[in-house]
């Protein structure tokens, strides 16, 4: 069976979604030269899942040198305090110590990023189960599908695929992302319509991680779901109490930076615009029913459609 390329026009005329993340990666390599913010960071921070030790899986603890136990890194300076643990403040310059009676209250962490667990596409992928594969090539790679995206059971594939956006390694993350705007533009309606009570839990979960930058890619995708069909959008108002919680925290998240540019507006990733655009879509998209249930979620959002009239 012959594979298929996942877009039809060539690399240099359009580049992908997973291929701008690619590209997003290798410039934060260029400017966080210290690797802090790197997958090998996220990895020690427990951020993101460490992978197996071979294709066959984790070596037996008895076979390897420290008995299976990770090693922990070492430092010469005295520990400080973290913020978690509360405190910041100190009585004089030097080692950073807890003082009784001025260490400021724990923070909430609403803000803060979660821990991101092994996906169930990850899973699928390892075993060799999912009909795609990466084609590598010198401009760049691409997703390949081994079958007819029209022939596959949407109903088992696009949950998976889903699940797989809020992976932050590759091949997972590109394999994933790329897999999903896929069966999204080649999809109907008749073949999504019915899977939308089982794309609710992996969106929700992706928000859930509080990561920026899995957020703006799960938002992303929203919108891709939500216009690759008539009636997605009437669909999704359901299900806005599982959805838009996340929403109504990052939406005031813009930043006053007087005269200076931010370059995020023009790669689609501020978080508080992508916020904006995605509830302006569901409102449009929603039927009569739609503000409303936003408003309920979301108390400051104001109607676009009320306005344009």
């Amino acid at each position: 069976m012959t594979a298929r390329a996942s877009s039809s026009t060539g690399f240099a005329e359009r580049s992908t979604p997973a291929q701008t993340l690619l590209i997003e990666d290798e410039l934060k390599k260029m400017i966080f030269r210290d690797g802090g913010h790197s997958i090998k960071a996220d990895k020690r921070r427990g951020l993101v899942p460490h992978g197996e030790h071979s294709l066959f899986g984790n070596f037996p603890a008895d076979y390897l040198s420290n008995g299976g136990k990770s090693l922990r890194r070492t430092a010469s300076a005295p520990s400080h305090v973290r913020m978690e643990a509360g405190g910041s403040f100190c009585k004089k310059e030097g080692l950073v110590c807890p003082t009784p009676g001025l260490n400021p209250p724990p923070m909430a962490g609403a803000f803060r990023r979660r821990p991101i667990d092994k996906t169930e596409f990850r899973r699928f992928y390892d075993r060799g189960d999912l009909p795609i594969q990466v084609q590598h090539s010198g401009i760049g790679n691409r997703l390949v599908w081994k079958v007819d995206i029209e022939q596959i059971d949407y109903h088992l594939y696009l949950p998976i695929f889903l699940d797989g956006i809020r992976e932050r390694e590759d091949p997972y993350r590109f394999l994933a992302i790329q897999g999903t705007y896929d069966m999204l533009e080649k999809g109907k309606d008749a073949k999504i319509l019915p899977v939308i009570p089982q794309l609710i839990i992996p969106l929700k979960t992706a928000l859930n991680t509080r990561d920026k930058d899995v957020m703006c890619i799960t938002m992303k995708v929203l919108e891709a779901l939500v216009n690759s069909g008539d009636m997605i959008g009437e669909a999704l108002v359901p299900y806005y109490r599982q959805l838009l919680p996340v929403f109504n925290i990052f939406k005031n998240g813009n930043r006053n930076i007087g005269d200076s540019i931010e370059y995020s507006q023009r790669k689609r990733t501020n978080i508080a615009d992508l916020i904006h655009e995605t509830l302006q879509l569901f409102e449009e998209t929603g039927g009569e029913d739609a503000f409303i249930n936003i408003k309920y979620m979301i108390p400051t959002y104001e109607s676009c459609m009320q306005a344009g009239n």
